[in-house]
């Protein structure tokens, strides 16, 4: 299904923004404000699929 799709594209993007705030924590000079960016993004991506779930479930 196409909206399983988008779902496991997004959840991609999560884990990649994940990793992306594990290096960015692991450097020396972390950037707070970076990080606190890529956290934003990762609740907006979260916040996303589980809007798509629940049309998903909603659906059937």
């Amino acid at each position: 299904m196409a909206l399983d799709a988008h779902v496991d594209e997004l959840s991609g993007k999560h884990r990649a923004l994940d990793k992306l705030i594990q290096e960015e924590i692991a450097r020396p000079s972390s950037d707070s404000l970076r990080i606190a960016e890529l956290k934003r993004q990762k609740l907006l991506l979260k916040d996303r699929m589980a809007r798509l779930r629940s049309h998903f479930k909603d659906a059937f």
